[in-house]
């Protein structure tokens, strides 16, 4: 019995997607995948905004992904699939890996606490003025152990306070506190998970940026690095001052060695204090005399 295959018309819309992803891999200088897990539309489409001329969104179907790397031609590619998840958006960019994952981080939204998250950091009520009126707001406040006071009808934060420790589950009475004083410690939008350097053929995985981190980072190692070249004799622009002084003194010293003129000895400095003391058995001056020679 013969068996005809069927072979089913694929949409246009869907070749021409693949032909446009496919494009993309081949021309952009990075490829980054990104969650965008829990990420609300209104929030994606914000963030897509920012990203506007510095990188390409895609959240394509699996499927047209997988089809559009297949046909790129490159094996390197062939990593990316393991990383793309249901809930990706992939990033087409002619930024460099740690670049893009820096826009992604300084596009991120603040966004509310909900119960039962783990506060990032200490959250603190702080002191001033508020929108909030005297009612049911008053007790929600005291409930948490913040003082209050009453000033032209509304309710001022006499004193700060923090109202969830770094690591604590947030309970719902804070989550509703914060919510009223449109307090958001968290942030949300495309977390990067791992990218691919079309022109260098590298793959990076589990991409975490901290700037703050870096920098620090940099100046200590800065530290360090300084007073080792300078040890080393090592020429830069920023040994040079370092070099010149260090080589200065150690002329200074060879000369006195081949004259035979002796070290400089530095002066010690005395310092002495007057101690007034009392002497045991000074005799008291008599009154009565003292009196007598006033008045002849």
């Amino acid at each position: 019995m013969n068996t005809k295959k069927v072979v089913k018309d694929i949409p246009e819309r869907k070749i021409n997607s693949v032909k446009v992803l496919k494009n993309l891999i081949k021309s952009k200088a990075t490829i980054l995948i990104a969650s965008i897990k829990d990420l609300p539309a209104s929030q994606f489409q914000e963030i897509g905004k920012k990203l506007r001329g510095k990188a390409i969104v895609k959240v394509p179907k699996k499927n047209l992904i997988f089809r559009a790397i297949d046909e790129s031609g490159t094996k390197e590619f062939e990593k990316l699939k393991d990383q793309i998840k249901a809930d990706s958006a992939i990033l087409f960019s002619d930024l460099d890996s740690f670049d893009l994952a820096g826009e992604l981080l300084k596009s991120k939204i603040p966004a509310k606490a909900k119960p039962g998250q783990i506060a990032p950091y200490d959250i603190e009520v702080s002191e001033g003025p508020t929108d909030l009126v005297p009612g049911p707001a008053i007790s929600e406040l005291g409930a948490l152990g913040i003082e209050i006071k009453i000033e032209k009808g509304k309710i001022n934060i006499a004193k700060s306070k923090v109202i969830v420790k770094e690591g604590a589950k947030i309970s719902q009475k804070a989550s509703d506190l914060m919510a009223k004083l449109d307090i958001k410690p968290f942030s949300i939008g495309f977390t990067p998970l791992s990218s691919f350097d079309t022109k260098e053929g590298k793959f990076y995985m589990n991409i975490k940026i901290n700037p703050e981190e870096a920098v620090a980072n940099l100046k200590s190692a800065y530290g360090k690095a300084l007073p080792f070249a300078v040890n080393v004799g090592y020429a830069s622009k920023d040994t040079i001052k370092h070099l010149l002084g260090k080589a200065n003194a150690h002329g200074t010293k060879v000369n006195r060695i081949w004259t035979g003129e002796p070290e400089p000895v530095a002066e010690a400095v005395v310092v002495k204090e007057e101690v007034k003391q009392k002497v045991k058995g000074e005799p008291k001056a008599d009154a009565g005399a003292g009196l007598a020679s006033l008045f002849g």
